[in-house]
């Protein structure tokens, strides 16, 4: 059996709130519960569920390949929206896109300050 992501914990001031946000943003299907969780499944099967976070909260960095097609369509969810956006992760660059390897790449904050990013080609990949 190859090794394959499955799942991944983010921690989040309103798991709900959050995963729908992200599910929203991606054109996912609705969170669903999964114990403590607010699960967002992705199409390869890997779900992120978002839980309560304790008193601190560690921003994190999750980054989505998507299709040319997708990501049109997800930034244009992110201006509708009138989200902050940048293209580079340290905000240096904002209300723009980024052209790495051939691609197309954003970055916008989710509402606990995580870090997402779409990209239509792999870093090193162009």
């Amino acid at each position: 059996m190859p090794i394959e992501l499955n799942h991944t914990i983010v921690h989040a001031r309103d798991p709900r709130a959050s995963a729908t946000f992200l599910a929203d943003l991606l054109g996912r299907a609705a969170p669903f519960r999964f114990g403590p969780f607010h699960c967002v499944e992705l199409d390869n099967r890997v779900t992120l569920d978002f839980i309560q976070a304790g008193e601190e909260l560690t921003i994190e960095h999750y980054a989505f390949l998507v299709s040319e097609a997708e990501f049109d369509q997800i930034f244009d969810r992110i201006k509708a929206r009138q989200l902050a956006y940048w293209a580079d992760p340290a905000h240096r660059q904002p209300g723009s896109i980024n052209h790495h390897d051939g691609g197309r790449g954003v970055y916008w904050n989710d509402p606990d300050g995580h870090y997402l990013e779409i990209i239509t080609r792999p870093y090193g990949g162009g």
